[in-house]
C-alpha cells in the first residue's frame, strides 16, 4: 500500500500575506515622509514582512 501526501497551498497563501504587509509597509514609508521615525518603521515592516514571504515560500516549497 502506497502512502502518499497531498500538496499544500501553505508557501503561497503565506507569501502573498506577508507580501501585503510588505507592501503596506512600503505604503506606510511612502506617505509618511515628513515623519522620520514612522517612515523608518514602515521600512522596517516592509522589508522584514517581505523577508518572510521569501522565507514561506522557500519551507514550504513542493
Amino acid at each position: 500500500m502506497g502512502e502518499t501526501a497531498g500538496s499544500s497551498d501553505m508557501g503561497i497563501g503565506l507569501g502573498m500575506l506577508f507580501g501585503a504587509l510588505a507592501l503596506a509597509g512600503a505604503a506606510v514609508m511612502y506617505l509618511a515622509v515628513d515623519d522620520q521615525v514612522f517612515a523608518a518603521t514602515g521600512f522596517a515592516v516592509a522589508v522584514i514582512a517581505g523577508s518572510i514571504a521569501i522565507g514561506a515560500l522557500h519551507v514550504y516549497a513542493s
